[in-house]
């Protein structure tokens, strides 16, 4: 089997990650804030340590104000439902997930404005369309950092810097970049930043969350209530954080395993693992770059782009193309719209979508050239 669904979820994921997260289960499964005990007081320290590392990794200011979730779309959604309400207008753009345009969808009929800024048809935000949208009543900007159909990543920088000569927040959805890019949310000037622990990270499904700004989360109403273990008492959310964003049991092994595999990450390098990403990247488009009945979607080279490949058979049923790619070659791939018909759409692959190829890091250069001889063959 050759994997190259890693957009997706990454497979393999770190090493010893199983273990990690068996560890808790077997050993230090104590629920965090409900007892004064010493197993209690274990995992607590556990935890801790490592919203403190993931804190750091990000650039968020203040570990108090790391959030963890289910993953990206719950962070998403705490953060747009929580912060947006009738009468007030998101900005989002072209390229994202149904993570954000649904949310969008969900407020629009309950009386928020949405408007959607343009993005060429290389998946790029056009930066003179988002300065004619804001508007006084504009409260949030959500952006994905890098598209996860085709690997375009947007200059999150100069969106933010936008935003703010607005007064507007910039949230950004790093599901394609967490574990790729070096992501530091104060150098970005971006006011949230959402990751998710299963892809570019190699940790495990349901883990995540998002950094926030103290100011920004000051805003957010909270889209869950329940027990949190702080001011029991009160029939409202705590008002200190982490805790007024974190109600109920947290998923403490996934919380764990994922520090554990963002120690991997940090021990081999971010820079080697992009670059190893990125050249397995450029041997499959120039083993690909002759064929006329293929087409690129997105960004034709290396240049502004993570290790995310998506490829339009104009000769074959793409989804006929994947099923054959397993079934005749072991390749495993991802094909249709990706959960993201917006993207699709400003990529000019809608709707008969795509067949997406990323490698992670345990990807070979044998395998891509395998893939390789696989399209041209199918093409």
């Amino acid at each position: 089997m050759i994997y190259l669904d890693n957009a997706a979820g990454s497979s393999p994921k770190a090493p010893g990650l199983g273990q990690a997260m068996a560890n808790v289960i077997e050993h230090g499964a104590a629920n965090i804030n409900r007892a004064v005990n010493a197993a209690t007081a274990r995992t607590e320290i556990d935890i801790i340590s490592v919203r403190e590392k993931i804190a750091a990794f990000f650039g968020c200011p203040d570990p108090r104000y790391l959030i963890f979730t289910s993953g990206i779309t719950m962070s998403l959604n705490l953060l747009i439902k929580g912060l947006l309400h009738a009468g007030d207008h998101l900005l989002i753009s072209a390229m994202e997930h149904n993570a954000v345009w649904r949310p969008a969808n969900q407020l629009m009929r309950a009386g928020v404005a949405v408007d959607v800024v343009p993005c060429d048809v290389q998946g790029r935000l056009q930066l003179e369309e988002l300065e004619k949208r804001f508007r006084p009543e504009t409260k949030l900007m959500v952006l994905c950092h890098a598209s996860n159909v085709c690997g375009t990543v947007q200059d999150a920088a100069a969106v933010a810097k936008l935003c703010h000569a607005h007064g507007v927040p910039l949230a950004l959805d790093c599901a394609q970049t967490a574990g790729h890019l070096p992501l530091d949310m104060q150098e970005l000037g971006v006011d949230a930043l959402c990751f998710t622990g299963h892809k570019g990270l190699l940790g495990p499904q349901g883990s995540g969350g998002f950094a926030v700004l103290p100011e920004l989360a000051a805003r957010i109403e909270p889209l869950i209530a329940g027990g949190t273990g702080s001011t029991s008492d009160s029939g409202d959310m705590p008002a200190f954080f982490p805790d007024r964003l974190e109600a109920g049991t947290m998923n403490l092994p996934g919380i764990i395993g994922l520090g554990h595999s963002i120690s991997f990450v940090q021990s081999q390098g971010l820079d080697k693992l992009f670059r190893h990403e990125m050249a397995l990247t450029k041997l499959l488009l120039d083993g690909i770059a002759d064929n006329p009945y293929v087409r690129v979607a997105g960004m034709p080279g290396l240049e502004g782009r993570v290790g995310v490949v998506s490829l339009d058979f104009l000769r074959q049923d793409n989804a006929a193309v994947s099923m054959d790619l397993e079934q005749e070659y072991g390749i495993l791939t991802r094909c249709g719209l990706h959960c993201a018909p917006l993207a699709h759409r400003s990529l000019q692959t809608y709707p008969q979508g795509t067949v997406r190829f990323s490698p992670g890091w345990a990807t070979t250069e044998e395998d891509i050239h395998t893939a390789v001889q696989a399209i041209l063959d199918l093409a």
